[in-house]
């Protein structure tokens, strides 16, 4: 199952005052292991970015502008989220500013399927702080990169908790990856936490053998 981990940075918080999208960050999950496909772009909001939005991620009115518009992207970003579900901390805010973006080209609004981990962490956690930071903290999850909100980065440790979240791994492993290339737009690498060792035909012969003996021996017993 392929799932769509996703985030965005803004010039600031509300779609009615007319903010836009600078950034989107997405990571491919293939049966909740991340792959290669990584979806990254800055983008030009054709406004000014607020201070309070300034200081959460740091893009400045000059570096954005020289950015590609939402436009430009809208068909690579369709084809990449394509009929899978979305995995988004806090989807209300980031789906309203890409259906705001798709609207203002004419575009229909997103219909995935998505996964509140905001919703999640709530049902989980009710009356503990939820923020990403807070559930990396609760997950022992590494998150002494996040120096300021970057969507690939925010995408990482999301993918992180996303599966502590829904319970299908130890909270303490952290596996390494560190074989991962990413090819797109204004990035650098990025090192991912799940590395998937597949067992040798020897090992399958192996396991083989075992279960068989141990399905005669207690028939017999």
């Amino acid at each position: 199952m392929k799932e769509i981990v996703l985030d965005t940075e803004t010039t600031g918080i509300s779609v009615a005052e007319g903010h836009r999208i600078v950034e989107i960050g997405c990571i491919e999950l293939d049966n909740l292991i991340p792959t290669k496909n990584k979806f990254h772009f800055y983008l030009n909001p054709e406004r000014k970015v607020s201070e309070k939005a300034f200081q959460v991620h740091g893009y400045s009115d000059d570096f954005l502008f020289k950015q590609k518009k939402f436009k430009e992207i809208k068909d690579d970003f369709l084809k990449f989220i394509k009929d899978k579900t979305l995995i988004i901390h806090n989807a209300e805010f980031d789906l309203a500013h890409l259906n705001n973006e798709l609207s203002l080209i004419g575009e229909n609004k997103i219909q995935n399927k998505f996964v509140d981990t905001l919703v999640l962490a709530r049902d989980k956690f009710p009356g503990s702080s939820v923020s990403l930071d807070a559930l990396c903290k609760r997950f022992r999850i590494d998150n002494s990169k996040r120096i300021q909100h970057t969507a690939l980065i925010d995408c990482e440790l999301l993918s992180k908790v996303y599966i502590n979240l829904i319970d299908q791994k130890e909270p303490t492993l952290n596996f390494s990856d560190k074989d991962v290339n990413i090819k797109t737009e204004n990035t650098k690498k990025v090192e991912y936490y799940k590395k998937v060792i597949l067992p040798s035909k020897n090992d399958l012969k192996a396991h083989k053998e075992y279960l068989s003996k141990q399905l005669k021996k207690n028939y017999f017993n």
